[in-house]
């Protein structure tokens, strides 16, 4: 799938955002290694912390269906379906696309011009993979 196809259905998620407390919608659209694509919005709640983002639904939908294999993310996001900017993932959804992602996995930033691409090793660089830890010696 080429990343303009991908940034689409990004964009096509954030319809489905539940936001009515900062009315920012955001979507993505997450590709997997064997071509398979779930979207994904986030979804608000007034306790904030609850708050689950348009990354990690389309990650955890992924994950529920038996795939781990991922190979890149479109995001987008903006107010009344307008793309505002862009919306780098938050640290909570960095970090779980660390414990499936490598470095390499392309995340696709969608703006008003387009899109730029950023790795996950540009957004978290000094991320450990599944199962590494550093010990206080290190």
């Amino acid at each position: 799938m080429l990343p303009n196809e991908l940034c689409k259905l990004a964009m096509e998620a954030m319809g489905h955002a539940y936001a009515p407390y900062s009315g920012f919608q955001v979507g993505a659209a997450l590709l997997c290694a064997d071509g398979s694509v779930y979207q994904g919005c986030n979804i608000e709640n007034a306790a904030y912390s609850p708050t689950n983002c348009a990354e990690r639904t389309a990650i955890f939908k992924a994950v529920y269906d038996g795939h781990r294999d991922f190979t890149a993310i479109a995001v987008c996001g903006g107010k009344g379906g307008v793309i505002t900017g862009a919306f780098p993932p938050c640290g909570v959804c960095r970090q779980v696309m660390r414990e499936f992602c490598g470095d390499d996995f392309r995340i696709y930033l969608v703006n008003d011009k387009g899109f730029e691409t950023v790795t996950l090793a540009q957004l978290l660089p000094y991320g450990f993979t599944a199962g590494e830890h550093m010990s206080a010696n290190e």
